[in-house]
Formats: structure tokens, C-alpha cells, sequence
């Protein structure tokens, strides 16, 4: 149930609960019950309905096109209006969401054997993850393999798929010009846990080491270099 549905089972006139109570079990804040709610001015109804007619000739626009084609008719405008507005009205963009770390049921999943090791020497590569990198036309998904040691990218490649085919290339290529590593580490996406690619480990001798679930500071080597990147 929404926190709108759930404020409008506020009763006031209760004398066995109070405001307090009700809010408490309603799991609302009080602070938005005794608050009287800002009415909303005329520029914001005008761009409101704008913004209804635009979402529904292009339902995959989110804030940031909506407002760069509401700036382009000449409205003053910034994105967190448009937002707030957005929010306001229950409208989001469809379209896939950023999820790329996905477990698969029935693939092993290896402990992680990083913890406490110092990063001498280029011997433990790793950890490889994908991330959405929007183009002119379409998301694109990013595999990247660091040395844990330097934090040098030995390789990556790009795919329109976030199946395994594109990760398992690249681990060949960096196994191909690099040589092998005595740990490699992952996360716990299901194109790692997959058998293709834990297979092309095991099969060149190499130990598998996976970050635990929820764990980003496991992970923490290849996140600094996505922050990077996006930056």
C-alpha cells in the first residue's frame, strides 16, 4: 500500500488512538500529517500536463531526456523539478533497469579467499563485473579484468548480451597475453558461476575465489575503477 493510501487511514476524530499511534502503526511519518501539503502553483499544473503529453508519446523518456526536450521548447526547467514532478504524478520510464548481478539457482558459488592477503606480485587477477554503459542507441554491458596487485585493466570487452560468451572472451584474452593467475575472484553474477566460466578457471589451474553476497568491499578494486569511468 502507498503512503498516500496509507495517510488517507489517518483518523483524526479517534479518541482510543492517537495521531501518534495511528502513525506509528501505519508505518507513516508524522511530520507529513501535521504538515499541510504545499498546493501546487499554476507553472507546475502547465508543465505537469506537459510533461504527461511527452510520456505518453515517448513513455521511455526518464528525467534527465524529459527535461533536455523540455528545455529544448524554451521552459526553464532543471531535472530535479522535473523529478519531483514526475514522482508527483507516479510516471518512471520503462525500460530494463540496471541489473547485472543476478544469482543463478543450482550454480556453485566458491568462498572468497582474498580476505587478509597481501597483493604482491601480479599472481591473483580479478574481480571481472559488468556494468550498463548507455550509448547514442542502446545500453551496452562492460566486462573488465584488473590485476589485483597494480589495479591495471588487462581486459575488457563490450556486448549488446549480458550472456556469459562476452565475459569467458575475456578472460582468455587476458589469460592469452598475461599468463595465469594463481586466484582469480568474481562476484556472484550468474555468468561467473556459470559452468563456461568457472570451467575455463579450473581447467587452466586457476583457484576461484567469489565475493561474498552484499559484500561491495570485496569488490572494492573494480568498483573504484566503474566510479572512474562513469565519472
Amino acid at each position: 500500500m502507498s503512503t498516500p493510501d496509507r495517510r488517507g487511514m489517518l483518523d483524526r476524530a479517534d479518541k482510543a488512538l492517537s495521531i501518534r499511534w495511528q502513525c506509528l502503526l501505519l508505518g507513516i511519518a508524522r511530520s507529513g500529517v501535521y504538515r499541510p501539503p504545499r498546493p501546487a502553483n499554476d507553472n507546475d499544473l502547465a508543465l505537469m500536463r506537459r510533461i504527461d503529453e511527452l510520456f505518453i508519446a515517448w513513455p521511455f523518456l526518464g528525467s534527465r531526456r524529459m527535461t533536455a526536450m523540455l528545455k529544448a521548447e524554451g521552459l526553464q526547467v532543471n531535472r530535479k523539478r522535473v523529478q519531483r514532478l514526475m514522482r508527483k504524478m507516479g510516471i518512471a520510464a520503462l525500460g530494463p533497469k540496471p541489473n547485472t548481478t543476478k544469482p543463478a539457482p543450482g550454480h556453485k558459488i566458491y568462498p572468497y579467499l582474498l580476505r587478509n592477503m597481501r597483493s604482491t606480485g601480479r599472481t591473483r587477477c580479478g574481480p571481472p563485473t559488468s556494468r550498463i554503459c548507455p550509448s547514442a542507441v542502446a545500453f551496452l554491458y562492460l566486462v573488465a579484468i584488473i590485476d589485483w596487485a597494480s589495479r591495471a585493466v588487462l581486459a575488457w570487452r563490450l556486448s549488446n548480451t549480458i550472456d556469459v560468451s562476452f565475459c569467458v572472451a575475456a578472460l582468455e584474452g587476458a589469460l592469452a597475453k598475461y599468463g595465469r593467475p594463481e586466484i582469480f575472484n568474481t562476484d556472484q553474477g550468474s555468468q561467473f558461476t556459470s559452468a563456461a566460466f568457472t570451467g575455463a578457471l579450473a581447467g587452466a589451474g586457476i583457484k576461484i575465489s567469489m565475493d561474498g553476497r552484499g559484500r561491495w568491499m570485496d569488490n572494492v578494486f573494480i568498483e573504484r575503477l566503474w566510479r572512474s569511468l562513469k565519472a
